[in-house]
């Protein structure tokens, strides 16, 4: 197995985190856990019968990734329903449904909107012992390759929560006091997942790229927040959860515009948020969506400091349609004229299953990507 030139991750070919759950885990979720219905099962399981399902689907999706030549493997998310809830809903005073809020929407194929979840804190926030750092202990003890974490920014629970507006409206009144809850949970999840042996841990968050759409920058403004300064407070945010990490610990973040089965929410390109982005988030890398117009162009690449990595998401989750090698390396070679070619690799823009239903494309689909990703990354590093 190749190592595409990165001593650690991110690796030259790479992956979000998330893959389409097989059809027998999910019969085996509504035969355990009942019907799907919006409010249903949005937190962590502890059916011993499911999880013997999802154990031997873990371990089919790790072969597939290893089979086509990924450097690191996830566990495809597939014992949560929400690629975020089931970590916030293990802990004392939160919630979350469907109806909360049309701040955010969802837009679909055929030109409709949908609302998003709204997470509410409806009490103090406490750590609890995590469902996200079980299902890891797992994976590393059926893999190979190195075992990759995804868990969600700790920026979204205001970001989703309303702002400081909403996160007033729930139990704190106080949001620095919010935010220090917030952030000594957060670090205990990370202490235990490190104690846990992952070293490959990604921040999953679509916070920020929300702040390059004008349309949300005016939804935050509404609720009281300038998005200039919420943003610089965000990465202060981030880092303060990341204190103190072993060095050997690698830490990427994610940015997405939005990706459930299909549909998008948020567009317009990296420019209004690069600088803090890159220059004052202190992670060692960037999955950053790139497989559509809405993101934008590669020229905020520029300001990349050296020492990061910038994950390309070229390959796009929403589609069944394979990318070209040719397309992916010409679209490369567009971003190495901006930044240096050693500090790019490749990816999928996101996740191919953001929740149990899953993006509109099929298993075989879904590996053909993997290894499309594989297959241009060894083209274009290899030796480079």
């Amino acid at each position: 197995m190749s190592d595409h030139g990165a001593a650690r991750p991110p690796f030259r070919a790479d992956q979000v985190g998330s893959l389409l759950r097989p059809e027998i885990l999910k019969a085996a979720r509504e035969r355990y856990l009942g019907p799907q219905t919006p409010d249903q099962h949005l937190g962590p399981h502890h059916n011993a019968e499911l999880r013997a399902v999802e154990d031997r689907c873990v371990c089919d999706v790790v072969a597939m990734q290893e089979g086509v030549g990924l450097h690191a493997v996830t566990d495809g998310e597939f014992r949560r329903r929400s690629w975020w809830l089931e970590l916030l809903l293990t802990w004392d005073g939160v919630s979350a449904h469907r109806q909360g809020t049309t701040a955010f929407t969802w837009h679909t194929a055929d030109g409709k909107e949908q609302p998003f979840s709204r997470f509410w804190v409806n009490g103090p926030i406490r750590w609890r012992p995590s469902s996200v750092v079980r299902a890891f202990e797992f994976l590393k003890a059926n893999t190979r390759a190195v075992p990759k974490v995804t868990i969600p920014a700790p920026i979204l629970v205001h970001m989703y929560g309303g702002g400081d507006k909403g996160i007033a409206e729930g139990h704190y009144k106080d949001v620095e006091e919010f935010w220090r809850d917030l952030t000594a949970a957060y670090r205990q999840e990370l202490k235990a997942l490190v104690a846990a042996g992952a070293r490959y841990i990604q921040l999953d968050d679509t916070s920020i790229a929300f702040l390059c759409d004008p349309k949300y920058r005016d939804t935050v403004k509404a609720w009281g927040n300038d998005p200039d300064a919420l943003l610089v407070d965000y990465a202060e945010r981030i880092n303060a959860i990341l204190e103190g990490l072993p060095a050997d610990v690698t830490v990427t973040l994610h940015q997405c515009r939005g990706n459930r089965e299909g549909n998008w929410s948020a567009q317009g390109g990296y420019d209004p948020v690069a600088d803090v982005l890159f220059n004052r988030v202190n992670v060692h890398g960037y999955f950053l969506e790139y497989d559509t117009a809405r993101a934008g162009g590669f020229a905020p690449l520029r300001l990349l400091p050296k020492g990061k990595i910038a994950v390309l998401g070229l390959v796009s989750t929403k589609t069944a349609k394979l990318e070209s090698a040719d397309d992916l390396k010409r679209r490369i070679d567009e971003a190495a004229r901006v930044a240096p070619i050693e500090q790019l690799a490749l990816s999928p823009q996101c996740g191919f299953a953001s929740s149990i239903k899953g993006n509109p494309l099929t298993e075989a689909d879904q590996r053909a990507k993997l290894r499309r990703v594989v297959e241009v990354a060894e083209a274009v590093w290899d030796g480079a």
